[in-house]
Formats: C-alpha cells, structure tokens, sequence
C-alpha cells in the first residue's frame, strides 16, 4: 500500500497543482472519482494490466466509457496513466489529491461509523464536537456498522475516535489478559 501511495504521490501533486492553477478543484475531484469508479472493475482493472491488450486500442475503450464524464484534462490525464502503465493508481491518485485539496482549503474529511442512523441534529452536533477537537472544518460522511454495537468510530486524517461500544470491549478486554 504505502508503494504504492509512493508511485500515485508525483501524479496526485502533478493534478493538484494544475486544478489549483485552473480553479478547477471540484472538476479534478469528479475526474478521479469517476476515474476510481470505473476502474474498481475487475474485468477493466485485469484489461489495464493485461500486456496483450493493444494500449492504443484500451486507451479508445476507456475514453469511450469516459466519454461526457470527464473533462478534456481528465481525458489527457487518462492518456498520460495509460502510457506510463499506472492506470492502476487511480484510486491512490484520488485519495493523495482529496486530502491535499482537503489541507488546501481547511476542511477535513471525517468518516464515522455509527451502529444506528444519525439524525440531522446528532450529525451538526458531532461536526461541531470535531471542529473543536481537529481545529479544523469538518465534512462528514457516515455509514452504519451494527457490529459496533452501539456509539461512534471516527477517522479523520491520522486521527481515530473509537467511541463505540465494540472498541471499549476491546479495550477492557485487553487489560482483562494482559
């Protein structure tokens, strides 16, 4: 993984610069998301990497599946992680470019995990709880997890919040063995 992220850094540093040079920050973000999207198909990922299949030929299919879903930088980008075989970095690229744009404009993305729904007012609650705590803005995105069994698991950046039931079993678990 962390390879992996290496070999994506130079591209991700590369796109974010041009989308800070540009104003189109929110374009790049669809481009690799679309981009990510797509190739977290098996069959497309396995034909990316496939030396038999004509790069000419892989790099028309996939501009034609792009086609109206990216932009004409998008479509270069593509050409360029063909040619250089590293198609298969896309979703790294995304990741790497999200984070730098996220430091770029002060937010924090935060991904919570919740045993049951949150209502509106639990989540302006939490993001308020977590501006205070990360000294930053912060976006939500949340999913449930019933195997928390109840409370919160936040990850945001380097930072974890394990305020679930399922952590602090852990927890006490652990100091009951150890």
């Amino acid at each position: 993984m962390t390879e992996l992220a290496t070999l994506a850094r130079p591209y991700a540093e590369a796109v974010f610069k041009r989308a800070k040079e540009t104003g189109s920050s929110q374009e790049w973000s669809d481009n690799l998301d679309f981009l990510s999207i797509v190739m977290s198909d098996q069959e497309l990922a396995a034909a990316a990497d496939n030396p038999r299949i004509e790069q000419n030929r892989f790099t028309g299919l996939l501009l034609d599946i792009c086609k109206g879903q990216i932009s004409a930088e998008g479509e270069n980008f593509v050409r360029l992680l063909v040619e250089n075989g590293r198609l298969n970095l896309v979703s790294h690229i995304r990741q790497i470019f999200e984070e730098y744009r996220a430091d770029d404009e002060g937010y924090i993305d935060a991904e919570v995990k919740t045993a049951f729904p949150l209502s509106n007012a639990d989540q302006n609650d939490l993001v308020e709880t977590l501006k205070k705590v990360l000294n930053r803005d912060v976006r939500l995105r949340v999913e449930e997890d019933k195997s928390l069994i109840g409370g919160v698991l936040v990850r945001a950046g380097n930072t974890v919040i394990d305020a679930s039931v399922h952590g602090q079993l852990q927890k006490l678990s652990k100091k009951l063995y150890s």
